[in-house]
C-alpha cells in the first residue's frame, strides 16, 4: 500500500533547493538540493532544474521555461533517509528581469518513473546584465522613469522567441518631458548582446492616436564596449522620431 501512496504523491520523497532568491542574469549559481525519502523505498533517475516565467498573449497568459537542465545519476532513496546534492545552476543573458509584472521561478523536481513527480518552487528576483543595467541607467539619464515591464508573445519573424520583454517609460524631466507620451523599450537577446527595439509614442490629436500616426520606430545596437555612449545614441534616436 506504501508503494501505490507513493506513486500518487502521498508518503512520497520530497525535494527541496536552497539558493539565493536575488540572481543576475547571465551568472551561475551553486545551489543546495536537499532530498528527504518518504513512506517507501522509491528509485530516483535525475534532478530537473526549469527556469520559468510568464508572458502575455491575445487570448491569455502563458508558461514559458527559459532554461531546462536535468543532472545527477540515478540512485534509491531510502524511507525517511535525506540526501544532499550541490549543483551548479546557469542564469541565461536573456532572463527577464523581475521588474514590473514580471515574475521568474526555479522549479526542481525529481523524475520518478510511474510516479507524480515530487517537485519545488523557489520565486527569485533577477537583476539586469551588465548591459541592460547601462540602458537602464541611460534611460534614467535622459529623465525617464519605468511606468511597466511585462513579457509578451512574439512573432516568429520578429524574434527567435516565443515572448520579449518590454519596458515602457514615460518622461518626467530632462529634455524629453512635455513632448513625449512614452517611450516603449524591447531588449531582443542577440548572440553577444541585444538589439534594442525603441518605439517613440509623440505627444499629438486624437486623430494621430486613434491611429497610432504618433508613433516612431527606432533600432540600436547594445554590445559588450558599446555602453558608453549609448544615452548619446538614445537621445540622438529619441530626437530624430520627435
Amino acid at each position: 500500500m506504501k508503494g501505490v501512496l507513493s506513486s500518487l504523491g502521498i508518503g512520497a520523497a520530497t525535494v527541496d533547493t536552497v539558493l539565493p532568491t536575488t540572481l543576475t542574469a547571465g551568472e551561475s549559481v551553486d545551489a543546495r538540493v536537499d532530498i528527504t525519502g518518504g513512506n517507501d523505498t522509491q528509485e530516483i533517475d535525475g534532478i530537473y532544474f526549469a527556469l520559468a516565467t510568464r508572458y502575455k498573449t491575445d487570448e491569455s497568459t502563458r508558461t514559458a521555461k527559459i532554461e531546462t537542465v536535468r543532472v545527477g545519476d540515478s540512485f534509491t532513496i531510502e524511507p525517511d533517509e535525506e540526501r544532499t546534492r550541490t549543483v551548479s545552476i546557469d542564469v541565461p543573458a536573456h532572463t527577464p528581469v523581475t521588474m514590473g509584472t514580471t515574475s521568474v521561478w526555479l522549479d526542481t523536481g525529481l523524475d520518478i518513473d510511474w510516479a507524480v513527480d515530487p517537485d519545488d518552487r523557489d520565486a527569485l528576483e533577477i537583476e539586469p546584465d551588465p548591459l541592460r543595467r547601462a540602458l537602464f541607467d541611460a534611460v534614467d539619464s535622459l529623465g525617464f522613469v519605468l511606468r511597466t515591464a511585462q513579457c509578451e508573445a512574439t512573432e516568429s519573424l520578429f524574434s527567435d522567441h516565443r515572448f520579449v520583454q518590454e519596458f515602457e517609460f514615460v518622461p518626467r524631466s530632462g529634455p524629453f518631458a512635455g513632448d513625449l507620451d512614452e517611450l516603449e523599450i524591447v531588449p531582443l537577446p542577440a548572440d553577444d548582446g541585444f538589439e534594442l527595439l525603441l518605439e517613440v509614442d509623440r505627444r499629438g490629436g486624437l486623430l494621430a492616436e486613434r491611429f497610432d500616426a504618433d508613433e516612431r520606430n527606432e533600432r540600436l545596437s547594445l554590445r559588450a564596449g558599446t555602453e558608453d555612449d549609448l544615452e548619446e545614441r538614445l537621445r540622438v534616436a529619441i530626437e530624430r522620431n520627435c
